[in-house]
């Protein structure tokens, strides 16, 4: 009998390592004994929130060169130039993680698509995924016309929802003792442990390798 995994991915769209983690996440969804649930956890929205200045400007770019040279995730000048340097804007996962949101109410199969799509917009394309009329583009992009629809005009239902996720993935975070994002929350034969970020950084098919397997 094939074993049958779920997962809880405990993440944050701002979050350079789970950036990094797309491709072993990518992997694992493609899995057919494995079910990948987006859980955003908004550490950086909220109080979590910061300023842009040059001097964390300066750290996130030297910290995305370490993720760059572990995973080979691409982080561009064009990010560094238009995204880093710009001091008006907010370092705030808020809209982003609503716009996942939105995707997981009305097209949930394809939650991790926009994810990818957002990171690549930031990290590749370097645009300002803090505001929602460019993350409404990029849904209406990959045909996620609802979604797109919705973080235009953002209701009470999308936020409610959007807050119960948040607090649903921070609980998780605190149940397992999760230190950090990204990490994994797998729930095999009715046993859940938590899965360090770590792992998501090594050789794919090694990891995936440990998510299968026939029991007797």
């Amino acid at each position: 009998m094939t074993r049958q995994i779920h997962i809880s991915y405990l993440f944050d769209p701002l979050c350079g390592w789970c950036y990094g983690a797309a491709p072993a996440m990518r992997r694992l969804s493609e899995m057919n004994n494995v079910t990948v649930e987006l859980a955003p956890t908004g550490l950086f929205s909220d109080a979590g929130a910061r300023t842009m200045d040059s001097h964390f400007a300066d750290y996130a770019w030297s910290n995305d060169q370490r993720i760059q040279q572990l995973t080979g995730q691409r982080f561009s000048e064009s990010y560094r130039d238009e995204v880093l340097t710009d001091h008006r804007t907010m370092f705030d996962s808020g809209p982003a993680t609503l716009a996942l949101t939105a995707v997981s109410l009305s097209t949930p199969e394809r939650e991790l698509d926009a994810l990818k799509a957002i990171q690549e917009a930031r990290y590749i394309a370097g645009r300002d995924i803090t505001a929602l009329p460019i993350l409404a583009e990029i849904l209406a992009g990959l045909d996620l016309v609802a979604a797109s629809a919705c973080i235009a005009v953002p209701d009470e239902e999308l936020l409610r929802v959007n807050q119960a996720r948040k607090a649903h993935a921070r609980k998780l975070m605190q149940d397992f003792g999760a230190n950090g994002v990204p990490a994994l929350i797998v729930t095999d034969g009715g046993k859940s442990r938590l899965l360090r970020g770590d792992l998501l950084y090594g050789n794919l098919e090694k990891l995936a390798a440990t998510f299968t397997g026939d029991e007797a």
